[in-house]
């Protein structure tokens, strides 16, 4: 495996040879160092780019939803089942948040494929695994076969192009939904920081997303380092460090594995704590 010295040298040699900053693809092509490789000591390809004393390319061509689709039916067919977002990461070609937000999120992925796929013969391996993977879960496909009556707590429509996608309904101190991403965790977070005890300090676009200041005792304050996520998976998922962070800040915590020495604050806990009338409570830790 290379280390971070091989893949910044890798990147400044690419770099030249093809007279501007390489994309990920481009790098991969011509180093032959793999993706894995290169976010299991950077974050982000940025970051990588930025350590080799280059500037990002900030140039980025919209790709058709068929071109989307298309390349996670090729993940799902190298992988043998429906990727997570951390493997679709390392075998595709897009970021896994560009699908999500382009189709209403990562579980809508495989409606969004048979739609796309449906009477094209190039593509029938790949919807055979998705059907075998649905009854793996118990879930009979196509799921348009399945009558409304019998899906009380799931989606009962396709959702339509260019609509916003809304969270269940919540109401909760003016905000009507809940969030969807995790950008809503972010403002959700910024209703309760104070009555939670935390004061932020900064929030910056890379890791960790906030920094903030929270009350120990009285008299007495701590600097603690928090990452949102929509769901406290996605930390793993995203290819964070497991050092640097103190406070995971999600919506729903679903992360077993999550080291013990990061709390994780999950806000719909916080919620319905608060509209129960008891003490809003601080953190959840990982591993109770």
């Amino acid at each position: 495996m290379p280390d971070k010295k091989q893949i910044v040298d890798s990147i400044a040699k690419v770099a030249k040879q093809v007279g501007h900053t390489p994309s990920l693809l481009q790098f991969v092509a011509r180093a032959g160092i793999t993706k894995r490789s290169v976010f299991r000591l950077f974050p982000k390809w940025n970051d990588a780019v930025r350590a080799a004393g280059l500037q990002p390319c900030r140039l980025y061509v919209r790709p058709e939803d068929g071109e989307l689709l298309e390349d996670w039916g090729k993940a799902v067919r190298k992988t043998g089942g429906i990727p997570s977002r951390r493997v679709y990461r390392l075998e595709g070609e897009y970021y896994p948040l560009t699908l999500e937000r382009r189709f209403g999120g990562w579980a809508w992925l495989p409606q969004a494929f048979r739609k796309f796929a449906k009477g094209k013969e190039e593509w029938a391996d790949v919807l055979g695994i998705l059907r075998a993977s649905a009854r793996k879960k118990g879930r009979p496909q196509p799921r348009q076969e399945l009558s409304s009556s019998r899906l009380p707590n799931q989606a009962r429509h396709a959702p339509l192009k260019d609509r916003a996608m809304y969270g269940s309904p919540i109401d909760f101190r003016g905000l009507r939904h809940e969030p969807v991403n995790e950008q809503g965790v972010v403002f959700l977070f910024g209703m309760l920081a104070k009555e939670l005890g935390y004061m932020v300090e900064a929030l910056q676009k890379g890791f960790p997303d906030c920094e903030a200041k929270r009350q120990i005792v009285p008299g007495r304050w701590q600097r603690v380092l928090i990452e949102f996520e929509f769901e406290s998976k996605n930390f793993h998922g995203h290819g964070h460090p497991l050092n640097g962070c103190d406070v995971i800040v999600c919506w729903r915590h679903n992360w077993p594995d999550c080291p013990k020495h990061i709390e994780v604050l999950e806000l719909s806990k916080v919620i319905k704590s608060s509209e129960s009338c008891e003490p809003l409570s601080s953190a959840n830790q990982c591993n109770p």
